[in-house]
């Protein structure tokens, strides 16, 4: 098991709540729930950051850390790590807290590549940090 953080790296993208029906046949929280949402907070900052429309075009990296359960409060903070000329690749890390705590624990980290799009569909350039702003 890797070695547990103290904080949060990144700027806070998302925080949901783990429901019922965001569960497996077994019970326990989907990974591919906790994917979506962690695609969905790199999404949004990769959409900031190219000033428009974003898709996602590769999970280069996940690692499940520990479990999520329902009623749990997930919280998914994201990092730039990389502007191409048409791509941008975030880190993203989700933390979970129970809904009645203030502890959270880093269950799950990744690596999303996201290529910049203009209205065609097509790629087009990151503008510079300076336009986005």
């Amino acid at each position: 098991m890797p070695v547990e953080q103290d904080l949060p790296h990144g700027v806070l993208a998302t925080r949901t709540l783990a429901m019922p029906t965001n569960t497996n046949p077994a019970g326990d929280v989907f990974g591919g729930w906790l994917l979506s949402q962690m695609d969905i907070a790199g999404g949004i900052m990769a959409h900031r950051r190219a000033g428009g429309r974003v898709a996602t075009i590769a999970v280069n990296s996940m690692e499940f850390h520990r479990p999520v359960f329902v009623g749990d409060v997930v919280s998914c903070y994201a990092t730039i790590e990389r502007v191409g000329r048409t791509s941008l690749t975030v880190h993203i890390e989700a933390w979970a807290a129970q809904r009645d705590g203030d502890h959270q624990t880093k269950v799950t980290e990744g690596k999303f590549t996201f290529v910049a799009i203009d209205q065609a569909r097509q790629p087009r350039p990151v503008p510079a940090e300076s336009e986005t702003r």
